[in-house]
């Protein structure tokens, strides 16, 4: 027995245009597509008929009442038992703004249209920015007109000051602010890398030539000679370049991931704690007194951690870490929690075969699924010891 045809009602036939529209309509946003469009409506063979024949009358009339835009396509057959059958074959869209309004689509549609034509009149040559204009349909289609007016200076200004070496706050356009731009960064680098022949993902910050704000670092001096030297400061917040060029007479630095870690510590003698977090590490790069003082390291006891650590030591290469080890682990396995994703990575040159074991180890999930040992949740009064055992031995 042979299967029912669908044969597609209106309705169903509106649904299948309503995908189409969601794949194709960046396409007919650049002027592409092939007019009329046709949808087929899957006639049924004689058989199909027969068997579904209550439905196969419902299909036949709803497409003569049919009054939605478009044309519908007969075809006539001669059926060997039903005789001679005008059937609806396609139902044919003459063009996209048709297509659009059936759909209730046509208010942004033509938003989307007007707009892709002002950014592709402005920059005529950059073939680039147009090639990317249909992955933004939504944005072209729905922005606010105030907000696209903003978007278009800005990328207008941008464009025309690769390097203008300014704040944001000081761009010479109304209504700018870091909490517009902020959504919008990605489709500003998009559109600017777009207009100067650069690949996606080169970055905002690089394509927009503005200034960045100077990155901070949080440091603690444990050492009341090391508080005189700055005026009695114990904790100090300022921007990279100016700690650079603080040389302070300390003898050892310890760095820790955690700021409640960190505000935890008492003194030591002659030591800078920084609280650097996360991958933040990589300023040590740029602090030279820094790395050149015996350096202990304490972080996150999980694939990330390590990756961390392995990146230090490419500043300094003599750091040495306390409580990151497989026999903390194995003590505080109660108290672990997991990563939501462990590193990519497989080898990591900068630690040592101790520690890239462990870091194998968790990969594996050897003592666990994602394995991960916040060093918060290490007891201080087990931790504090250790620190100060470790800060001696460091040098």
């Amino acid at each position: 027995m042979a299967a029912a045809a669908p044969m597609l009602l209106p309705d169903d036939a509106l649904a299948v245009l309503r995908g189409i529209w969601r794949r194709r309509r960046g396409d007919w946003l650049l002027g592409g597509g092939e007019w009329p469009l046709p949808i087929p409506l899957r006639p049924p063979t004689q058989e199909q008929a027969e068997q579904a024949w209550t439905r196969f009358g419902q299909w036949l009339r709803a497409w003569q009442d049919e009054a939605r835009p478009g044309t519908v396509q007969p075809r006539t057959l001669r059926w060997s038992r039903l005789g001679e059958q005008r059937l609806p074959q396609n139902w044919q869209l003459p063009d996209a703004d048709t297509v659009a309004d059936l759909l209730g689509e046509g208010a942004r549609w033509r938003q989307a249209c007007r707009r892709s034509g002002e950014l592709r009149r402005r920059w005529p040559e950059a073939v680039a920015l147009h090639a990317r204009l249909p992955r933004h349909f939504d944005l072209l289609a729905d922005l606010p007109e105030d907000d696209h007016l903003r978007l278009m200076a800005v990328l207008d200004w941008l464009q025309r000051h690769p390097r203008s070496d300014l704040f944001l706050r000081q761009l010479p356009i109304a209504g700018i602010d870091s909490k517009w731009i902020e959504p919008r960064r990605q489709v500003l680098a998009d559109w600017l890398a777009a207009l100067r022949g650069l690949p996606p993902g080169s970055g905002f910050e690089r394509l927009s030539g503005l200034r960045r704000a100077p990155g901070r670092l949080r440091l603690r001096l444990l050492d009341p000679a090391l508080r005189a030297a700055v005026g009695g400061l114990e904790d100090i917040s300022a921007p990279i370049g100016q700690l650079a060029a603080l040389r302070l007479p300390a003898r050892r630095v310890v760095m820790v991931e955690n700021l409640e870690t960190g505000l935890a510590f008492d003194d030591l003698p002659g030591t800078v704690l920084l609280m650097a977090r996360g991958y933040a590490v990589d300023c040590i790069e740029r602090i030279g007194w820094l790395r050149e003082l015996p350096l202990l390291y304490w972080g996150d006891l999980d694939t990330h951690g390590l990756v961390i650590l392995h990146r230090l030591r490419q500043y300094a290469p003599r750091a040495r870490t306390v409580l990151m080890d497989e026999a903390t682990l194995l003590r505080y396995r109660a108290l672990c929690g997991s990563e939501p994703r462990q590193h990519r990575a497989q080898r990591l040159s900068g630690l040592n075969a101790e520690e890239q074991h462990l870091y194998d180890a968790l990969k594996r999930h050897r003592f666990g699924l994602n394995l991960r040992l916040e060093q918060e949740r290490i007891a201080w009064d087990d931790a504090w010891p250790r620190i100060q055992t470790a800060v001696i031995a460091a040098g």
